[in-house]
């Protein structure tokens, strides 16, 4: 058995999300630390998987604040790297009255995008089941290179990978090199999660047809995101889609419920011996239980914050039984 059941690559940052107006009117922000992978990785260590991060923070104190969030959570941050030199990136969040929000960045050579090849440790990567990877950390080298050595070194030890795209227009030269570069990282996935929009970026449709060509590039297993509406599952033998319930929860911010999402979902995963070996009511049992953990992470604020935890996200499911997504 493996040491550990995710280990995720990829940006750390804070995240400033508006808690107000100062006494001058001016809108005052809460630091919340995040960045897509350093959630996924949180959530699934919150629920009680093994999980570790690999990425680059400054040496401030908005870097040491993200580490702490991440072990605070359980992760292993022992491949965690400090730069002397850059700034822990920064994001700026605006939330609409639904809770949808859009981002402003501070990450011009920040740490994040200066994680290097030489950073990367390959013995963790060998000893973890999965390997999440986004997008964003292809953005720009050397993080770039520093992403493709980590999905080499995957693939070389069997260690399954996990892919969320989680576009961000801002952080991309241009919206043709984002797509091109997003799409390419599907032949490395074995399971991939996707928001909607994204999937009709990159396919001009959100439609099965289009999961299907993710699934047609080697993927087992592709999630597509709905928003309040649950996701859309396919593999080569089985699709369909798992609602959310009514549950009585106000949406106060979505930033991090994707990655709430992913990070449960590769909990479940991990119980079994094959991640992958599951009937169609058994996945649809952990969908359940990742569409809870995200329900609960948008009633809060913040992202690594807002993360629910075991006992919470059992709690919320057995309020609706039929869905209990209990583990069998």
């Amino acid at each position: 058995m493996k040491r550990f059941d995710v280990t995720a690559i990829g940006e750390i940052l804070i995240d400033f999300t508006p808690a107000g107006k100062s006494k001058n009117g001016r809108t005052l922000f809460e630091e919340n630390p995040g960045g897509a992978p350093a959630n996924a990785a949180a959530a699934a260590a919150k629920l009680g998987a093994r999980a570790a991060f690999i990425g680059k923070i400054g040496n401030d104190a908005f870097g040491r604040d993200a580490k702490a969030a991440l072990e605070n959570c359980g992760v292993c941050t022992g491949a965690m790297k400090t730069d002397p030199d850059r700034h822990t990136t920064l994001a700026f969040v605006s939330l609409s009255s639904s809770g949808e929000r859009s981002f402003s960045f501070a990450r011009s050579d920040g740490a994040d995008i200066n994680l290097s090849a030489d950073d990367i440790d390959e013995k963790l990567i060998n000893d973890s089941t999965f390997l999440h990877i986004g997008s964003l950390s292809c953005t720009d080298e050397p993080s770039l290179s520093a992403t493709h050595k980590a999905i080499d070194t995957a693939k070389n030890r069997r260690t399954f990978i996990s892919y969320d795209p989680n576009w961000r227009e801002p952080l991309w030269r241009s919206k043709k090199e984002g797509i091109e570069t997003m799409r390419s990282l599907f032949k490395y996935a074995d399971f991939v999660k996707i928001a909607d929009n994204e999937l009709a970026l990159m396919y001009g449709e959100n439609t099965p047809i289009a999961a299907q060509e993710i699934l047609d590039e080697g993927a087992k297993l592709v999630c597509v995101t709905l928003g309040k509406d649950g996701v859309f599952y396919k593999t080569q033998a089985y699709e369909g889609i798992v609602s959310i319930p009514q549950y009585n929860i106000e949406v106060r911010d979505t930033t991090g419920a994707g990655d709430a999402f992913t990070g449960a979902l590769l909990y479940r995963l991990t119980r079994r011996e094959n991640p992958f070996s599951f009937t169609e009511d058994e996945l649809e049992r952990d969908l359940h239980f990742a569409n809870a953990a995200a329900t609960l992470c948008v009633s809060r604020y913040g992202a690594i914050p807002a993360l629910a935890s075991l006992s919470e996200t059992e709690k919320l499911l057995a309020s609706f039984p039929d869905i209990s997504g209990k583990q069998p």
